[in-house]
């Protein structure tokens, strides 16, 4: 994985502290100010883990920890549409794989890739709840069920300038 190194702006900087001041920066709301962060900047580089680990006098090392533990949390900037296929039991079953394989070669990006035009990028959840409609496919917020390789190129068009 390539590192992009991120210079932080000074208001990037403030934004940051002043999230770890909310949690009164105390090291156990890790997690929620980690949380807060992706949500104000879409990602995690380790430049932003520096800075929080700095602010709430926990070691770099813990915060990269949790970071690369959870799934939820992504090291990586997001595309404007994140691509997400679900390959818990009941897609995986039902042909998840076959999915993901065909959003990779559509799109030319592996899993935890960003297109370069910065619209997609593509990931993989364990489970969605939507078992049911097995393969499910997020965009955003926006759900596909049943899918199959041959609607991929649909899902992609409708999200294309």
């Amino acid at each position: 994985m390539s590192h992009i190194k991120v210079k932080i702006k000074e208001k990037d900087l403030n934004t940051i502290k002043q999230i770890c001041k909310s949690f009164n920066n105390e090291p156990k709301e890790l997690i929620n100010v980690l949380h807060k962060t992706q949500e104000h900047f879409g990602y995690l580089p380790a430049e932003i883990q520096e800075v929080v680990a700095q602010e709430l006098n926990v070691p770099v090392a813990k915060v990269y920890g949790v970071v690369t533990f959870y799934s939820f949390f992504t090291m990586l900037p997001k595309g404007k549409h994140p691509v997400s296929i679900c390959t818990g039991t009941a897609c995986y079953v039902r042909g998840a794989d076959n999915v993901l394989q065909e959003f990779k070669r559509q799109l030319g990006i592996e899993v935890g890739e960003t297109t370069e035009d910065g619209e997609f990028s593509l990931s993989c959840l364990r489970c969605v709840g939507a078992c049911g409609l097995a393969p499910v496919v997020l965009v955003g917020d926006k759900t596909y069920g049943r899918v199959a390789p041959d609607g991929v190129k649909a899902i992609i068009d409708e999200y294309k300038k």
